[in-house]
């Protein structure tokens, strides 16, 4: 199959997929929130109020008719404005959404190096102290709820040892930088705001370890096994021969051929960090998309939740079309089907 037509099925498969995913949202809040105009206008609700928040958003029109709407509005961009917080809900999810990202791909980088290292380690060592030492770690962490082990760094480094902040984007005392790309230390960086560059990155590493080390030990198990498997093939055995240092036939050979089914793997494992932040964020206040959805269920700010699901969703399937992709051109023996 060629690469146009398995993308355009693979986008009408998207396309069905983030519809699903709204629908089933959609149903829940309306279960959850029967009356939602009463809740988002205020703790004392004015009846006029109530009245307009309730003709904006077609509250008493069939939940059908109610879904057009919110579909005809995505799709056109234009989400209107939330109840609560007054802000067009697309400027919202233009300011949080990219620190959502800043700290998923901070997470991507400590995945893919303790990942591979601790794999590659492992490997090496098979059936050695190390490798059982290895293999519990991540076992611990993976089998751990992503709350938990937020709290225990937090209690450990942030409030035990002290070396870093417990919560946060920065200090509140530095002034944001401008929004150049949304994501505060790179537009710090950018900007060459050092003060509040180190700040954001201090501020960083402990939400980004914590997401990491729930998701790490997927790639450090299939690095692992990958490369368990690779080293009884011939082509390393013919290194082994021809006298190769051990460095290079780990290095060159059994860890680059690894590498391949792991690229796959680190796409989805970015789509899963993305929904996954939602608990993070919370634990460490990282003011970014999750946080905004879980204030926004705490609020009924339904409007909210929808759209932000509407945006993680995307972001879930299209690195799944990417992981394919990927797999694809780095492998000739895989064809798109």
């Amino acid at each position: 199959m060629g690469l146009a037509s398995f993308l355009i099925r693979r986008s009408i498969n998207m396309v069905i997929t983030v519809l699903g995913v709204i629908f089933i949202m959609f149903i829940i809040t309306h279960v959850i929130t029967p009356n939602p105009a009463v809740a988002w206008a205020g703790p004392h609700p004015v009846p006029s109020i109530v009245e307009a928040i309730t003709k904006e958003y077609h509250l008493n029109d069939p939940i059908y008719v109610q879904f057009y709407y919110f579909l005809l509005a995505v799709f056109q961009g234009d989400w209107g404005e939330d109840p609560m917080y007054h802000q067009p809900i697309i400027q919202l999810i233009d300011t949080y959404f990219p620190r959502t990202l800043e700290l998923t791909i901070a997470a991507m980088i400590v995945i893919i190096v303790l990942g591979i290292l601790t794999g590659a380690i492992a490997a090496v060592r098979k059936n050695t102290p190390t490798d059982y030492t290895i293999r519990a770690f991540y076992l611990v962490t993976w089998s751990m709820p992503p709350f938990l082990v937020a709290m225990l760094l937090q209690l450990a480094i942030a409030y035990g040892l002290r070396l870093l902040p417990a919560t946060g984007l920065a200090n509140p005392l530095l002034p944001m930088p401008k929004p150049i790309t949304g994501m505060p230390t790179i537009d710090a960086l950018i900007e060459g705001d050092w003060p509040f560059f180190w700040s954001s990155l201090r501020h960083l590493i402990l939400p980004a370890t914590a997401l990491a080390l729930v998701a790490f030990g997927i790639i450090s198990r299939l690095i692992r096994n990958s490369m368990i498997d690779i080293a009884s093939k011939p082509f390393i055995r013919t290194a082994i021969m021809k006298g190769l240092r051990e460095r290079d036939v780990v290095f060159k050979h059994m860890l680059r051929n690894a590498l391949i089914p792991a690229i796959t793997v680190l796409a989805l494992t970015f789509a899963s960090l993305l929904a996954g932040a939602v608990v993070i964020e919370d634990v460490f206040s990282w003011t970014g998309m999750g946080w905004l959805l879980t204030q926004a269920l705490y609020q009924q700010d339904y409007p909210l939740v929808m759209a932000g699901t509407f945006i993680v969703a995307i972001g879930i399937v299209v690195a799944n079309l990417v992981a394919d992709i990927l797999y694809a051109v780095v492998d000739p023996r895989i064809k798109l089907e």
